[in-house]
């Protein structure tokens, strides 16, 4: 720890022997820590103080044996010592504190010079650890302490009392079922994701951005691409069939059309001759057969245009009913559509929750065997979050914290070892 002291300037020779003796004193009792000189003192801050003098009339450098010790400094932040008292030392530096003493000892026994203090951190108040670790409590301050020092100080992250039994086993049977959910969801993510473009009219599939980083993800991507495709060109040909019909049967109709307009005009012919022989016919010049068979003729020809009629009717009612199947097609595949998205909203619903069951199963686990997080596979290892708790002046901070954080005197370091986060978006 470093040595940090205080000595009086003067430009006498003794004193500045009795300076040269307190610092031989100070290097000597001095251990390698702390390497910052403005290191302030706080409570349970263990300090050696040693106090000298030198009497000119002896010509001898006097020690203060009386004076001289460890101090440690309490909980209202103060030091206690004979002749001085109590005398407030946290938020100070070691040389502030040993300018303090000197003056307070000069000015109480009425010396005419202040004598040498030299003040050192004998040893640095503890830090704590705290959380999922071990061995939680508290550790002597060594100097460069980390976050992952501090951790090994307390034996690494907790350790279960049966190896491969509770905790382990437990984390592992959750993690399983957790992967396996993790799969459920990306499929129902990339099925949602195809719904929604197919609904909408695109052409695209707009898929979350998490399933373009796995191979399985992109499989999934792949697969429901190629779904989507193959359902919009089953629909195209339906509809495609039902338009060939229609226009089929619309040329039917015109066909018909134009038969029914032929058989009309030799209808009207038939009708004009069969007039003049009806004239003829009361005159006695045309027999009674001839006129017969033209009837028969014209009769004939009203019931083709009528079966014709017939049969143009049924084909337009074919065209408006073939119409009408391609618009139940669309409807039907729009309501299918909303129907699917709707089951995959409720089971990703459901999806979510599971996994939020066996996830807190996870931290429960953890809790109890942290050391399980080795067997985490990858893309849903726990992760270790780390917080430092740090009083100034006698108010609480916390931070996060990452491994190389420094931790300082009096800090508490808090671990917590937390399973995969849910995400079920």
């Amino acid at each position: 720890m470093k040595t940090l002291f205080h000595r009086h300037s003067s430009s006498s020779p003794a004193r500045a022997l009795v300076g040269a003796v307190l610092l031989l004193m100070a290097a000597v009792g001095a251990t390698a820590a702390q390497t910052n000189g403005d290191y302030q003192l706080d409570t349970m801050d263990r300090l050696r103080i040693r106090i000298a003098e030198w009497q000119s009339a002896e010509g001898a450098l006097r020690d203060w044996s009386t004076l001289n010790g460890d101090y440690v400094v309490g909980p209202s932040g103060n030091i206690s010592m004979p002749f001085v008292g109590q005398l407030k030392a946290r938020g100070k530096t070691v040389g502030e504190l040993s300018a303090a003493i000197a003056g307070q000892l000069q000015q109480k026994l009425g010396l005419s010079d202040s004598p040498e203090a030299s003040v050192e951190i004998a040893e640095f108040r503890p830090v704590f650890i705290a959380g999922d670790v071990q061995t939680p409590g508290k550790y002597p301050f060594d100097p460069q302490l980390t976050v992952l020092k501090a951790l090994s100080l307390a034996g690494g992250l907790r350790r279960s009392d049966s190896a491969g039994l509770g905790g382990p086993r437990d984390f592992i049977n959750a993690q399983g079922n957790y992967d396996l959910l993790v799969a459920q969801r990306n499929g129902l993510l990339a099925r949602r994701a195809r719904l929604t473009a197919e609904a909408e009219g695109k052409n695209a599939i707009d898929f979350p951005d998490d399933l373009r980083k796995t191979d399985a993800g992109r499989k999934l991507m792949g697969d429901e691409t190629a779904l989507m495709e193959a359902r919009a060109k089953r629909l195209r040909l339906q509809l495609s069939g039902l338009d060939d019909l229609k226009k089929l049967l619309q040329s039917e109709i015109e066909s018909l059309t134009q038969k029914i307009a032929t058989q009309n005009r030799q209808l009207d012919l038939a009708r004009q001759e069969l007039k003049g022989l009806g004239n003829l016919q009361e005159k006695g010049l045309v027999a009674n057969q001839r006129v017969l068979t033209l009837e028969q003729s014209n009769a004939e020809l009203e019931g083709k245009i009528l079966d014709m009629e017939t049969a143009s009717l049924r084909a337009k009612q074919d065209i408006a009913k073939a119409t009408q199947d391609g618009t139940t097609l669309q409807n039907d595949r729009d309501t299918e559509i909303a129907q699917d998205r709707q089951q995959t909203e409720a089971d990703l619903n459901e999806m979510g929750l599971k996994m939020g069951m066996y996830s807190g199963l996870m931290t429960e686990a953890l809790s109890r065997a942290p050391e399980a997080a080795a067997s985490a596979t990858p893309g849903s290892e726990p992760m270790v979050h780390y917080k430092i708790v740090r009083s100034t002046n006698g108010k609480s901070s916390e931070s996060d914290a990452a491994e190389d954080t420094a931790v300082l005197p009096g800090d508490v370091v808090k671990v917590e070892v937390t399973a995969p986060r849910v995400n079920s978006n």
